[in-house]
């Protein structure tokens, strides 16, 4: 699966907030660009052309827009479906034509389509997978599983690889890998108007296992909610310079981390075996379906999980109402000697833990592979559990 840039063609504000739900409310991740030239966006694989006024205006951005972008794929919307008008559509080069509003699952079914024509256009690149780390609080390790599946990625996958940590003034992710940055992703989000891939490969840092890191900002403030459209664009561009793109998109939902969610191909929701993280994954889950990210772009993970379970996993799982994908367990120890040395637990030798972070980017980059979690064996949980759902 590859992230997919919209363009769309409005001067409704409304219709294009309208159209943007839709898109991202589908099972592929779908990033919505910016039209404005300054913007220096990467080129659309979808454009959706407002068609509800004027016929003929819209059938000529059609015709401008296919001579510009051969193999992006056009939507048309319309109030009407005429057989007329559609033909019209087709000949001036949509590939779509959709009546507004949308019936259910309309979008997301033309969005499929537009992903299979680009999988299968001529010299189309291999698929980025972006997979986002989102923590169920301060505290639940969601840095450590990032930083240390970007790792794994870089070394199994032997593909390009980038992470990007989006925390504002608390990124951690150069301080557990043992490196010092000059830029940050401010860098990249104040220089937009001239961010292309030559550009960026000034700003990212190499690490030793040959992962490249986009550091966080220093900054409190910043990448703050007037920052999220330029944190989508500089996540936009990173797919298409790499192939493995890991977000660090902390433990809420703001603006900046809602726009990375968006394009995600996965997203790893980080929790640990304790109530209040728990209630909080279990409101986190329910927030991931209202903002459209679908159940099979999610993935539940349980840090620090070793026996004895303060809450046994199956009842976690009877809270959350989903199963956990995939189980970390606690060796403070361990993890806390490779945090203090930068050295990532995959580069300290052959621990429990390194072998856990293998099975779990191996189950990532062949979820077919189906890595199996630690064996559960029943203890007595916390019945404090239940009486709080």
């Amino acid at each position: 699966m590859s992230l997919l840039t919209a363009l769309i063609l409005s001067d409704d504000e409304s219709f294009r907030t309208q159209v943007a739900d839709c898109l991202h409310s589908g099972t592929l991740p779908v990033s919505i660009a910016d039209e404005r030239p300054a913007a220096r966006v990467v080129p659309a694989d979808l454009v959706v052309v407002d068609g509800r006024g004027e016929a003929h205006a819209a059938l000529g951005t059609i015709e401008r827009t296919r001579a510009g972008a051969a193999g992006a794929s056009i939507f048309m919307v319309a109030l009407e479906s005429s057989p007329d008008l559609i033909l019209q559509s087709m000949r001036a080069g949509a590939n779509e034509f959709l009546t507004w509003p949308p019936a259910a699952g309309a979008f997301a079914d033309a969005v499929g389509r537009a992903a299979a024509r680009r999988s299968a256009s001529p010299g189309a690149r291999p698929p980025t997978l972006t997979v986002a780390f989102l923590g169920a609080k301060g505290g639940a390790g969601t840095t450590t599983v990032a930083v240390n599946g970007a790792v794994e990625l870089a070394r199994l996958g032997q593909r390009p690889t980038v992470i990007a940590d989006l925390k504002a003034g608390l990124g951690e992710v150069t301080l557990f890998l043992g490196v010092r940055s000059r830029y940050s992703i401010l860098d990249a989000i104040d220089n937009l108007h001239r961010l292309d891939g030559e550009f960026l490969k000034e700003l990212v840092v190499r690490h030793k296992s040959g992962l490249d890191i986009l550091a966080g900002a220093e900054p409190f403030d910043r990448p703050g909610p007037s920052d999220a459209g330029a944190v989508e664009a500089v996540l936009r561009l990173l797919t298409q310079q790499y192939e493995y793109v890991v977000i660090d998109a902390g433990n809420q939902f703001t603006a900046c981390s809602t726009a990375a969610l968006y394009t995600a191909d996965m997203i790893c929701l980080v929790t640990t075996p304790d109530v209040p993280c728990v209630r909080n994954a279990e409101r986190m889950l329910d927030r991931l379906g209202q903002l459209g990210a679908a159940g099979d772009r999610v993935r539940v993970l349980l840090n620090r999980a070793s026996e004895p379970y303060p809450i046994p996993p199956e009842q976690i799982e009877r809270a959350l109402g989903r199963p956990i994908d995939h189980m970390f367990g606690s060796d403070y120890r361990t993890v806390s000697t490779a945090l203090n040395s930068g050295v990532p637990l995959s580069l300290t030798g052959s621990t429990d833990l390194a072998g856990q972070f293998d099975s779990f980017t191996r189950t990532m980059l062949d979820p077919a592979s189906g890595a199996a979690a630690p064996e559960r064996r029943s203890t007595l949980g916390l019945h404090r559990l239940a009486s709080i759902w």
